[in-house]
């Protein structure tokens, strides 16, 4: 049996695969790898993974997280799950933007993007990530991402760029005020989750012209400052998982229009994509 995990900072999906059928899924708690020791890891897996797979017979894990940006970091989480499932014989760790790829391409060569609550984009050869624009988080980049959609619906509002009637509608709904968002910006942690929180409003009023108008041009930026960037951008479908990816596909596909290229397939997570993926392989 193989273990995949896909994890975020939020939340790890797991999934017991044998044979290329689920046995099993269990959702914990996330972990950036980046942010946490060894240790720490470890005792969470301890506490909330151990219990959930005792008696079943894993010889592979391949796990895909959130922070996993060296060969140090993946050598922390390697050990930390070594130290809880000591049967397996491999244990694999890499970036979730291979978990993407993988999930997206297979073992086929693809463009293949991350759209979020951050972005991110690769060219795919098949097996390793070829190329690679930075992402630079939401501050510098993250260009399309939850995130910097709603810092850019935030300052529209506060900017009164938006029409009044949009601007009211959201003041209310999430009975916010101006210090109070210049507050969870700028003072409290994690800002970026606070930014993505509020993007949905985008989603819900997508049919208002204003709202289209900046969904489609921070698509068009993440397909101008990233996928163009590749050489067989206009040749090769660009493929993309995430949520905003997926509620937002109708006009992701008209600014990739507007970009000449195709968008090629959708997935809301990437676990589907990486069953299949290891399953084939072995």
């Amino acid at each position: 049996m193989i273990l995949i995990a896909d994890s975020g900072s939020t939340k790890i999906d797991w999934c017991i695969v044998d044979c290329g059928d689920v046995v099993k899924r269990v959702c914990t708690g996330g972990m950036n790898a980046v942010l946490l020791s060894e240790e720490e890891m470890s005792g969470r897996i301890a506490c909330e993974l151990v219990p959930e797979i005792e008696g079943y017979d894993i010889d592979s894990v391949y796990y895909y997280g959130a922070g996993c940006i060296s060969g140090s970091v993946c050598s922390n989480v390697e050990r930390a799950i070594r130290a809880n499932i000591p049967a397996a014989s491999v244990v694999e760790v890499h970036t979730d933007l291979l978990a993407a790829a993988r999930a997206l391409c297979g073992d086929r060569p693809g463009i293949a993007c991350i759209l979020g609550t951050g972005s991110n984009s690769c060219f795919y050869d098949g097996r390793n990530i070829a190329d690679n624009v930075s992402p630079l988080g939401y501050i510098l980049g993250d260009e399309g991402s939850g995130a910097v959609l709603g810092r850019l619906l935030l300052g529209d509002v506060l900017k009164q760029q938006l029409p009044d009637h949009l601007c009211r509608k959201f003041m209310d709904e999430y009975q916010l005020d101006r210090t109070t968002i210049i507050e969870r910006v700028y003072k409290e942690p994690q800002p970026n989750r606070f930014l993505a929180s509020v993007s949905r409003f985008l989603c819900e009023n997508i049919e208002e012209p204003a709202i289209h108008r900046l969904v489609l041009n921070s698509f068009k930026s993440f397909f101008v400052r990233n996928v163009a960037h590749y050489h067989y951008y206009k040749t090769l479908p660009v493929n993309f998982v995430g949520s905003v990816a997926y509620y937002y596909r109708d006009v992701l596909q008209e600014a990739a229009a507007a970009m000449d290229c195709t968008v090629g397939t959708v997935l809301q997570s990437p676990m589907e994509g990486l069953i299949r993926f290891h399953s084939a392989a072995e």
